[in-house]
């Protein structure tokens, strides 16, 4: 019945505002032809989804396709200092809560020099320093309030095996940056992206913290982190040669498996599309000699590498480049895969983004206006989907896929920045994250009249004249959850397409099922923010709201379910940028 009143009040406001034009003798001129047609965001007719083109799912829970590993629970961030901050601790509970497995999260800047005062694409620690005669001074206080913040919340970082500490820069002044959004990147190149001084010293450094960190928080536990060692070589972030990256690597990776023989060390986390500098590290990893060993070859246990899309501005409305990221991620997979001896090895995409800054907001960047609204939360839903059909193409182990997006402290609302919460108010694109958070553990086959599959997304992106209406199916124990998406290129709203949900293979007779919903009306704190005038200090009983609504929303209570042979059919309207959880549990 709501599906049909919702039909009915499409109907009428076309209607509505047709009569006001013409007069009413064209009536029925308008209830045949506004089913058929409707205008695409770039002003061309098209079939319209939302009334002529139903989709058809079906879920067949007897079919498996494999675990779905849950690589989606990995989160990132520039500014390390906001991990113990107000907004940054309340995040991380929730981050930690939503997920059904430890969270790992990866930041920047852990061992660059300062006070520990954070910034846009800034943080420090000051671990390291020397005395006037030039001997180490270790001092692990700021790197252990991060590390303690994640071990608290039984979270687990990706320890990230850089900045260069000021003192043992080659290149030390200037050393902190002063980038702020619509600078260029240039700024932030400073004397941490430079080669150390002393090969030596950088490795015992490493050392000195693997061996702090394995006294303080047990050998078992720091066996289950990952090291990582630097970020991006071949861009912004290292100012040395290729050769001197791996000579950095070699000599970090001496230092950890010194401290613990068992850790898990890897990298190097190259710019999205680098395959040819992936190859090179690789190569050098198994073929070259150590420069800290002098032995042939250097411990790699995980791959790791970025991939990103590319949004545009086009005509005033923001177009996604979801092909940029996907294409990106199955050449990585196609190299990866194409070595014998990295077989099964860990892979994890260590940025994988709409796009590359998460620090540049809106104003400076207008193709970023995505990243507060359902534009932001359905190209989520649909990529991440997309890259599990990758992983199982290629057969890749892949552990993680980090989002890079968290949160920044003290920062204007709604600015545009891509993160997850803006002043402790938790964006839509994390009710996403939470509706992962509840799916099953075995994935299970989807099948329809689907428009898109990840190939043609790989090929073309998401730009035809139907949006990408599809699902991503797992079954547990007595229980189905099905995510769907409605997902387009181009930012545009509007009621979208009728879909009937049919989940076959139910052992049972009667069951329940529990819809959620993030859209323009359900789990979206922009939206109401927008409602109450967009107010940069929202009151008490303001901010309790966006509080409230920034929480994933049911869409009507849960409803019994009739099971006939089996089979379930479940059937609603799932407006374009939208994204469902259904929960089937008998």
């Amino acid at each position: 019945m709501i599906n049909i009143l919702n039909n009915i009040q499409l109907v009428s406001s076309a209607l509505s505002s047709f009569f006001t034009v013409v007069g009413g003798k064209y009536l029925l001129f308008i209830l045949i032809a506004l089913p058929l047609y409707a205008q695409n965001s770039d002003g061309n007719s098209r079939k319209s989804c939302s009334v002529a083109e139903a989709v058809s799912i079906d879920v067949d829970i007897n079919k498996p396709i494999g675990e779905l590993n849950p690589f989606w629970a990995w989160f990132g961030y520039d500014e390390p200092n906001y991990t113990y901050m107000k907004d940054g601790k309340k995040l991380l509970s929730e981050l930690s809560a939503l997920s059904p497995v430890p969270v790992f999260v990866r930041a920047h800047n852990l061992m660059t020099s300062g006070d520990g005062t954070p910034a846009l694409k800034w943080g420090s620690t000051n671990m390291y320093t020397e005395d006037k005669e030039g001997n180490p001074i270790y001092n692990w206080t700021i790197v252990d309030s991060i590390f303690d913040t994640y071990i608290r919340l039984k979270m687990k970082p990706m320890a990230q095996i850089g900045f260069m500490p000021e003192a043992l820069s080659v290149h030390p002044q200037p050393y902190q940056h002063n980038w702020e959004p619509g600078k260029s990147y240039d700024i932030i190149e400073t004397g941490w992206a430079y080669p150390p001084k002393d090969y030596n010293k950088w490795s015992e450094l490493v050392y000195q913290w693997v061996k702090h960190c394995v006294d303080r928080y047990g050998k078992s536990e720091v066996e289950s982190w990952y090291w990582e060692v630097w970020n991006e070589p071949n861009g912004a972030y290292w100012k040395g040669t290729t050769t001197e990256f791996y000579k950095l690597y070699d000599y970090a990776v001496y230092g950890v498996k010194r401290a613990l023989p068992t850790a898990r060390v890897g990298g190097p986390h190259p710019t999205s599309g680098a395959t040819k500098y992936l190859r090179g590290f690789i190569n050098h990893c198994l073929n070259d000699t150590n420069y800290a060993t002098r032995k042939i070859g250097s411990p790699i246990d995980f791959v790791a590498f970025h991939a990103k899309g590319a949004p545009r501005l086009i005509n005033g409305k923001v177009q996604m480049g979801m092909f940029n990221q996907l294409r990106s991620i199955n050449n990585f997979f196609g190299l990866i895969r194409s070595y014998d001896q990295l077989k099964n090895i860990p892979v994890v995409i260590g940025e994988s983004d709409p796009e590359g800054c998460a620090a540049c907001g809106m104003q400076t960047n207008p193709e970023n206006a995505y990243r507060n609204g359902t534009l932001f939360s359905s190209y989520t839903a649909a990529s991440i989907a997309r890259i599990y059909d990758l992983a199982s193409l290629h057969g890749i182990n892949l552990v993680g896929a980090v989002n890079w997006s968290f949160e920044f402290e003290n920062q204007p609302w709604f600015f545009g920045f891509r993160d997850l919460a803006t002043n402790g108010v938790d964006k839509p694109v994390m009710n996403v994250f939470r509706m992962f958070g509840m799916m099953n553990e075995n994935r299970v086959t989807v099948s329809g009249n689907l428009a898109y599959n990840q190939k043609l997304i790989c090929d073309s992106s998401v730009r035809g004249s139907r949006t990408d209406v599809n699902a991503l199916a797992s079954v547990g124990q007595r229980s189905v959850t099905v995510l769907l998406w409605n997902y387009h290129d181009v930012d545009s709203v509007d009621a979208g397409s009728p879909v009937k949900l049919t989940v076959m293979g139910i052992p049972a007779k009667k069951a329940t099922f529990t819809h959620y919903r993030v859209d323009s009306e359900h789990s979206n704190s922009y939206e109401v923010w927008k409602k109450m005038g967009s107010p940069q200090n929202p009151t008490p009983e303001q901010y309790v709201v966006l509080e409230k609504v920034g929480q994933l929303e049911q869409l009507s209570e849960p409803e019994r379910l009739k099971i006939l042979k089996n089979k379930a059919d479940i059937s609603f309207q799932l407006p374009r940028q939208a994204v469902s959880l259904i929960k089937i549990t008998y």
